[in-house]
């Protein structure tokens, strides 16, 4: 076991900590027992109880239920964030179904990809994105949606801006397998026993690799249960905290510390559908917000408002996340504003969130943070796969009760994530970084080509598999181009069957038609070759290795 960093480890926490064995719904359950009048959710100034929160959960659950949704099936859920996703997520799990979470920037043909992997026959959504649902229930492939308005949540008057979406009037959508959600929860079903324990099926966030298309990472309520129980120890949190949460709640970081953490604690999250800095800082200051979790782009944005000085931000107790290293200049200004250092993690979708943090009291600038409870993380050679002593470059190992079983449906990609060292099995992150003499992290590289843009991961062999279908691409390559503002930028290096016959306008045109914003490649550089290995391999990596020189 890994305990190098154990001289660091935060005061009066144990090394090791013992996790409820109850599936994730019954924290929920139990939180509205406890407090039942508290706002487990605040929307733009509009309370949701924790028992107003667990009766809409179970109403539909059962509704799920009476749909056939039984033990272990999937059920996608593809929406931003707002109380709907909440009620979705844990309805699912009251349901003894396992949640499906997809990004909401997904298009009809990402989306296609989750159905037919999944084998899900019902998708919750938001209003905004049932456009790209529709299809699929045209063509048979989804059997049913359940449509969300997230401004049906916002019954109080409120000064707050709101988002378009959360504007928007209710729309029928005119079809008998497409539902309204107040059709789905006043429909009077009630759930049955809930049967789903903590080895059986929760969460399948998907995650890409170099393969292209998205993989499932599979995880139990055990696993989730896990980074939701030591996000609240490790930061201290208390039933009495507020969250505020503007990480989107499909992906991993997001999920666990705004949403599941508050949630096992009996804590409020205020909660918004998309970032606004000046939202922000206004609810930071009106609900006296202890916790915020984020990612360093969004923390150097309300950082960089004129106007922050103006706002007070003297409740928060701590704030940190990840997506990228935290320049030191604006952590000396976070702690000037607020006196509180930025405290960064690392973790992944195969670990459901954080496997390493910073202790509050002992941070280091742009670093993981140390292993967390029961986490056991060592250094190995990428080639000889031999483990390395500290100061030493190589791959971030994991074992922890937090690690995936594997990737759905995938056995081959599964055993090849593993590796045994002393007869202990290690996930292999496919980061590269060392650990120092204390036992902190640091991250170097990265063996996978993902593209990290402002906490967005974009796995250049996914855009390249979107990209082959526009008719006109003969060879595409994705790579990455410096940003300065989201850090790093997608690129494509594109041949064409034929000279002039797309232009990058338009080609670029094609993409934000058929892939999530974020992925839509900011660059389009068209050639007439690619360079190619002496085996006819893609050089992919000497294209990325020249990109950032020039672009210096």
């Amino acid at each position: 076991m890994f305990d190098r960093h154990y001289a660091a480890w935060p005061a009066n926490l144990p090394h090791s900590l013992g996790l409820p064995q109850t599936s994730l719904y019954t924290n929920l359950e139990i939180s509205a027992r406890r407090y039942p009048q508290r706002p487990a959710i605040i929307y733009y100034d509009t309370p949701l109880t924790y028992r107003e929160l667990d009766d809409q959960v179970c109403a539909l659950a059962g509704y799920l239920q009476a749909q056939g949704v039984k033990r272990g099936d999937r059920v996608l859920l593809f929406m931003q964030n707002a109380p709907q996703f909440v009620i979705g997520y844990y309805a699912i799990l009251r349901a003894d179904a396992a949640v499906v979470p997809v990004n909401p920037m997904n298009r009809s043909v990402e989306l296609e990809h989750y159905v037919e992997d999944t084998d899900a026959t019902i998708c919750i959504c938001g209003q905004e994105r049932y456009e790209a649902v529709a299809p699929l229930l045209d063509s048979g492939k989804l059997e049913q949606a359940i449509v969300a308005n997230y401004g049906e949540y916002v019954t109080e008057p409120t000064d707050l801006g709101l988002p378009a979406e959360v504007k928007a009037e209710t729309q029928p959508t005119g079809r008998d397998d497409a539902n309204l959600w107040s059709e789905a929860l006043n429909a009077g079903h009630k759930p049955g026993v809930h049967e789903a324990g903590p080895d059986d099926l929760c969460v399948l966030p998907y995650s890409s690799g170099t393969t292209g298309a998205p993989k499932g990472c599979v995880h139990t309520h055990r696993t989730v249960m896990a980074t939701a129980v030591h996000s609240v120890y490790w930061s201290r949190s208390t039933s009495e905290g507020k969250s505020l949460a503007t990480l989107p709640y499909f992906h991993v970081t997001g999920m666990q510390n705004g949403m599941n953490a508050p949630i096992y604690i009996g804590g409020t999250v205020v909660l918004m559908t998309r970032w606004e800095r000046r939202t922000a800082a206004k609810l930071i200051e009106r609900y006296r917000i202890t916790r915020w979790t984020n990612i360093v782009t969004m923390a150097i944005d309300m950082l960089s408002d004129p106007e922050i000085d103006n706002y007070d931000l003297s409740s928060l107790e701590n704030i940190g996340g990840g997506g990228a290293a935290m320049p030191a200049a604006v952590s000396d200004k976070l702690f000037n504003l607020t006196g509180l250092h930025y405290i960064e993690g690392y973790g992944l979708s195969e670990t459901i969130a954080g496997t390493h943090i910073n202790p509050f009291d002992a941070p280091k600038a742009q670093c993981l943070g140390i292993p967390v409870f029961d986490v056991d993380s060592r250094i190995i050679d990428t080639e000889a796969l031999t483990e390395l002593g500290p100061n030493e470059v190589g791959e971030i190992v994991t074992n922890g009760p937090q690690v995936f079983s594997g990737y759905w449906r995938r056995p081959e990609e599964t055993e090849a994530a593993f590796i045994d060292l002393g007869g202990k099995s290690f996930f292999r992150t496919g980061d590269i970084g060392y650990y120092d003499d204390e036992g902190y992290f640091f991250i170097v590289d990265r063996v996978k080509r993902m593209i990290n843009a402002s906490g967005y991961k974009v796995w250049p062999a996914e855009v390249e598999s979107l990209m082959y279908r526009h008719p006109a691409i003969r060879e595409a390559c994705v790579i990455s181009t410096p940003d300065p503002r989201r850090g790093e930028s997608v690129k494509a290096c594109v041949v064409l069957n034929s000279a002039g016959e797309a232009s990058a306008d338009e080609i670029r045109e094609w993409c934000r038609e058929n892939m999530a914003a974020y992925k839509v490649p900011r660059v389009i550089e068209i050639s007439e070759t690619l360079p190619r290995s002496p085996t006819g391999k893609l050089m992919w990596r000497a294209l990325q290795e020249q990109e950032w020189p020039q672009a210096q």
